[in-house]
């Protein structure tokens, strides 16, 4: 921005004015402090003057306040500063067209500028000032304003609402435009300080004026009071209505958590029956997996005979035995892969934990997913006591017929066995310290589920409050791992078909060497047919069996996780309620308290307003009569003596 001393310098030169000394220092200070406020209070100032710094202000408006009291301001000069161009204006209607249409001047000083030597233009005025509604404090001393020119302001002053400080002092205003003044400041109530001396206006009407402005600023004082106060209530009110808002909230709140507390308790106990059921139904899975393996070991036995009878046959057995290596070792790295998985899972339920934050949100659709756990609880309750059934059916079945086979096989075999009599002592002696050592690696094997299921037990009871808000999303992923295993399982069944295939082929061949022996060795090729059949069989129903108590178990459990966490969580907001309901009780008390003390304020305030407003119209009436009075001796006064008219002193 360029410099305000070097700008006006230049506007000088363009002109063709003089610079003036004085204004140039003025605005050199006024920039170098950088105020905006710029003071040419006696400067004398020439109308070409008056146009360069108009110039000026109309380029660069840095100042909000300009000071130009005893200026000696020409009338051209007042046109050129207000961007006024018609000449017949005199400096009073300009001021008054300012006055009209300002709407940012709040001070204006105008001492030392005879705005009353001109009627009508201050008449224009007075209008201008009545039609304002911005301007507070207004300075118009020594200005020659006789007792017509205080008639004009004190019509203004009627009208006007905003004005609070007037400055009258050394004018020429006397009785009557004191008498005028003395009848708008009845109708004034926002003018509390008037400045009246060296007016000649007798003490009566100076005490007169005296007291109407203290009555008005009584009154501003009032006002103020009043409106902080209104506004102190209605802030507290709104507090009462917000406070009263929450507390609603929060009692719905609390009935929302009652009701969903009694349906995860009516949950816990379906879920109690149920954990009895599926320990009842574990029991006799068991029972049956002893039983499978009593029939194992028989077959395995008969297995061993046929072996020995067929010596011919060995190297094909040794096939077998290696494929069935493969299969365990196969079956090995599947229960690895499967503990991978559970890892990953586990991992997973770590993962979980950082979304448990956001899963805060759907706690709202809890009611409905504890609905579905319950048919879902139902569902496959009932699934598994139907494949119970079916499985311990087809367990009595095939043991009737294991028992008709055996019965069939000791009564045609008796002789045989006569003879392979030293060698099943042998065999049983070895498939005893095999059972030993199978039972060792079943007893470790039960250790490990053990110090699994602790280790399981302990990561849930880390994780139940995490899966208890992550539900939905651990049944998808549990979905996805299901439909994953299913897969898994087809391609077993697949290859499994394939063994059987193979196997059948074998066979095949097998019954045509059989053809070609006696009718001994075809007896034995179909009952080692028929042990194959069952030991298949046996297989396919042991594995189908533990994958569904594996999974019924593992569902078992994420649910009791689930409904574990859900009564944690129940029982940390039950305290949370109680704490809340105690700060309710006590946050209502102190506000029926805060209440009460606030209407009997109210009261009180009231009842003083009451009295302020009864005092001050006894006031009134004691002003009116008074006034009535001095009007009176006033005009007794006049008519006895003549006025005497005091000039008002030099500058």
């Amino acid at each position: 921005m360029e410099d305000l001393r070097r700008a006006y310098l230049r506007l000088c030169k363009e002109a063709g004015v003089e610079p003036q000394e004085s204004v140039v220092a003025q605005l050199q200070e006024a920039r170098g402090g950088q105020s905006s406020r710029l003071d040419l209070s006696g400067q004398s100032l020439s109308a070409d003057t008056c146009s360069v710094l108009a110039r000026l202000f109309h380029k660069d408006a840095v100042f909000t306040e300009v000071s130009l009291s005893d200026c000696m301001l020409s009338e051209e000069g007042v046109c050129f500063l207000f961007h006024l161009h018609e000449l017949e204006f005199t400096g009073a209607e300009v001021l008054g067209k300012l006055l009209a249409r300002n709407k940012t001047l709040r001070r204006l000083v105008l001492e030392w500028n005879a705005l009353g030597m001109w009627d009508e233009a201050f008449s224009l005025f007075c209008e201008g000032l009545a039609s304002n509604s911005i301007l507070t404090q207004l300075d118009l001393r020594n200005n020659q304003i006789n007792h017509h020119g205080a008639s004009e302001l004190a019509l203004a002053l009627k009208r006007n609402s905003t004005l609070q400080v007037l400055d009258l002092r050394w004018n020429n205003i006397g009785l009557l435009g004191g008498r005028s003044l003395v009848e708008a400041l009845q109708h004034n109530k926002t003018l509390v300080q008037l400045e009246m001396a060296g007016n000649n206006i007798p003490s009566d009407t100076l005490k007169a004026l005296e007291q109407a402005i203290e009555r008005n600023s009584d009154r501003q004082s009032t006002l103020r009071e009043s409106r902080s106060r209104t506004q102190v209530l209605s802030k507290e009110i709104q507090i009462l209505k917000e406070e009263k808002g929450r507390q609603v909230t929060q009692k719905l709140q609390n009935e929302i958590i009652q009701s969903t507390s009694i349906q995860v308790s009516q949950l816990q106990e379906a879920l109690n029956e149920r954990k009895s059921a599926v320990n009842s139904l574990t029991a006799k899975l068991q029972m049956a997996e002893a039983a499978l393996a009593l029939s194992e070991q028989k077959n395995h036995n008969l297995g061993e005979l046929l072996a020995r009878v067929k010596t011919e046959k060995d190297e094909q057995r040794e096939r077998q035995s290696r494929e069935r290596k493969k299969e365990q070792e196969e079956s090995v790295l599947r229960e690895g892969k499967l503990l991978r998985e559970i890892q990953n899972m586990t991992e997973t339920n770590v993962q979980l934990r950082n979304k448990v934050e956001e899963m805060e949100r759907r706690c709202k659709s809890q009611q409905q997913q504890i609905f579905d756990l319950k048919q879902e609880l139902t569902n496959s309750t009932a699934e598994l006591k139907l494949r119970l059934a079916q499985a311990e059916d087809r367990l009595e079945t095939e043991k009737r017929r294991s028992k008709q086979a055996l019965e069939d096989m000791d009564s045609l075999r008796q002789k045989e066995v006569d003879h392979v009599n030293r060698h099943l002592e042998e065999s049983e002696r070895a498939l005893q310290e095999r059972i030993f050592k199978l039972e060792g690696q079943r007893i470790q094997l039960e250790e490990e589920v053990s110090k699994a299921k602790a280790a399981c037990v302990t990561e849930r009871s880390q994780a139940e409050e995490e899966l208890g808000k992550v539900r939905v999303q651990i049944r998808q992923e549990q979905q996805e791992h299901v439909a994953s295993l299913e897969e898994k399982l087809r391609s077993v069944r697949q290859s499994r078909q394939e063994v059987q295939s193979h196997c059948s082929q074998q066979k095949q061949t097998i019954a045509d060497l059989q053809a070609k022996n006696s009718q001994q060795s075809i007896e034995i090729d179909g009952f080692r047919r028929r042990i194959e059949e069952l030991q298949q069989e046996l297989s396919g129903k042991d594995q189908e069996k533990v994958a569904e108590v594996s999974r019924v178990r593992v569902e078992l459990q994420e649910q009791i996780g689930h409904l574990q966490a859900e009564r944690t969580a129940q029982g940390g907001l039950k305290e949370k309620i109680s704490a809340l309901e105690r700060e309710m009780k006590v946050l209502t008390s102190n506000h029926r308290e805060a209440i009460l003390d606030k209407e009997s304020e109210m009261s009180s305030l009231l009842e003083k307003l009451r009295l302020r407003e009864a005092e001050i119209q006894r006031m009134r009436e004691d002003e009116a009569q008074r006034a009535s009075y001095l009007q009176s001796a006033i005009l007794t006064y006049v008519q006895g003596s003549p006025l005497g008219h005091y000039s008002s002193p030099k500058k």
